[in-house]
C-alpha cells in the first residue's frame, strides 16, 4: 500500500492549523514529560498515572462509557509490567530502524493494549513511551490510509500496515530535510487533514 504522499510544506502548514485550533497539545506535552520522568523514576507518578493525563483527554470520547477508576489503572499497569522491557528497547530506535521481524512483536504488544485500551488508546500510550517508533491513528486517520478501524482487539494487522505507511512518509520527509519528530509532525497533518479538515 502507498501512503498519501506528504511534504515540509504540509507539515508546516499542518502545524499552523494545529497550533491555532488544538488547545490540547498541552496535554500531551506534558504527558510526555511525566512518562519521560516515571521511566527515570524521578516523580512519584506511575506510568499508568502519567499516560492518563494523555487518555483522558485526547481519548476522552473512549471514556465516555467506561470508568477511569482504579481497576482500569491496574489494567494498565499490567500492559506495562508484561510489555515494558521490549517497550523500552522501542524506545531507544526509531521508526527506520524496525524490520520485518518487529511486525509480530508489534501486533502482540498492540492488541494487549488495544483490549485494554481501545483503537485508538492504545497507540497513544504506547507512542508516549516509544514516541519515535509507534504512529498515533484515530478512526478517520485509519479510513484515509486504508486500514479502517475494526472491533476492539482486532486491529493489529491494519496498525502495522499503517505503521509501514508511516514510515515510508519518514523517508519522504528525510530526504526533504525534515528530520525531527516526525511521527508526531506526521500525525499533526493526519489530524488536520482527515480528521478535522482544518487543512
Amino acid at each position: 500500500m502507498l501512503p498519501p504522499k506528504i511534504t515540509i510544506k504540509n507539515i508546516k502548514e499542518a502545524r499552523r492549523a494545529f497550533e491555532q485550533n488544538e488547545p490540547r497539545d498541552l496535554f500531551y506535552r506534558a504527558a510526555r514529560v511525566l512518562v519521560d520522568l516515571s521511566l527515570d523514576r524521578k516523580i512519584k507518578l506511575t506510568l499508568a498515572e502519567s499516560i492518563a493525563v494523555l487518555l483522558q483527554t485526547w481519548n476522552k470520547a473512549y471514556y465516555r462509557f467506561r470508568k477511569f477508576d482504579n481497576e482500569h489503572y491496574c489494567d494498565i499497569e499490567k500492559l506495562f509490567q508484561k510489555h515494558l522491557k521490549s517497550l523500552c528497547n522501542y524506545r531507544k530506535l526509531t521508526i527506520k530502524n524496525l524490520g520485518d521481524d518487529d511486525e509480530q512483536k508489534i501486533m502482540r504488544i498492540f492488541k494487549d493494549f488495544e483490549i485494554v485500551l481501545g483503537p485508538v488508546g492504545a497507540p497513544k500510550s504506547l507512542h508516549l513511551i516509544a514516541p519515535s517508533i509507534f504512529p498515533l491513528w484515530d478512526r478517520a486517520i485509519a479510513a484515509a490510509y486504508n486500514t479502517p478501524l475494526k472491533k476492539s482487539g482486532n486491529n493489529a494487522y491494519n496498525y502495522v500496515q499503517f505503521l509501514w505507511a508511516t514510515r515510508q512518509q519518514c523517508v519522504w520527509l528525510r530526504k526533504q530535510g525534515k528530520a525531527k519528530d516526525l511521527l508526531k509532525s506526521i500525525d499533526e497533518y493526519n489530524y488536520c487533514k482527515y480528521t478535522k479538515k482544518w487543512i
